[in-house]
Parts: structure tokens; sequence; C-alpha cells
């Protein structure tokens, strides 16, 4: 299965539902169930801050969400160029549904772009 590699907190939110939209410099035709990857690296400053602005919007993010890990799936639906979802900010937007958050996330590689798991 196809699997895609996101920094942390977007793996956490999209996993659980609360984003439903991967923002992408590039488009794809993949439409289908991926795994979600939580990649191992994190921008300290970069995360505290959209860990701020989270927060403001009600969520809760766990302290030390998991890293270089399988830590859910989704279904991509579509590839936009335009959305009103307050979460786009483009250039390209990977729609998604059917989220699923493992319990236990599986540690594992990730690679740039989509790859085989």
């Amino acid at each position: 299965m196809h699997a895609l590699s996101i920094r942390q907190p977007w793996a956490w939110l999209i996993v659980n539902g609360y984003k439903s939209i991967e923002n992408r410099t590039w488009a794809t035709d993949f439409r289908g169930r991926v795994y979600v990857h939580a990649g191992k690296r994190v921008k300290t400053g970069d995360f505290q801050e959209q860990r701020d602005y989270i927060r403001e919007s009600g969520l809760i993010l766990p302290e030390e969400p998991p890293l270089g890990a399988i830590v859910g799936e989704v279904i991509i639906t579509d590839c936009v160029d335009a959305s009103s979802n307050p979460w786009f900010c483009g250039p390209y937007g990977f729609l998604l549904s059917s989220p699923v958050a493992y319990k236990d996330p599986i540690p594992y590689r990730g690679q740039l772009g989509f790859f085989q798991v």
C-alpha cells in the first residue's frame, strides 16, 4: 500500500479527523487508501507556533506526538487547486476521508512523495 510522510502535528490532526486536506506543492492522480507516516523530524520553532495556533482552535495535541512511524491511514478522494477548507493553503490539496488513527504507531522510515510499504 502507498504511504505519505507528513510532519507532526499535521499527521496527528489528519488521522484523528481534524484536518481533511493535505497541502502539497505537487498534484497527484492517485486516489485510494494510504498510510499516514509521521516524519521523524520536527522543526521545533515551527511546531510550537503550529501547536499554539491549533490550541487557539480548541484542540489539545499530545505533548510528544509519534515521530518516524506509521500513525494511521486515510483515503485520498481528490486533488484540488482551490478549496474553501480552512486548512487549505495550496498550491494543491489532497482531499482526505475516513481517517483511522493507530493506537500503536508502527516505526517505519519515511520517504519523500508516495512510497510503498
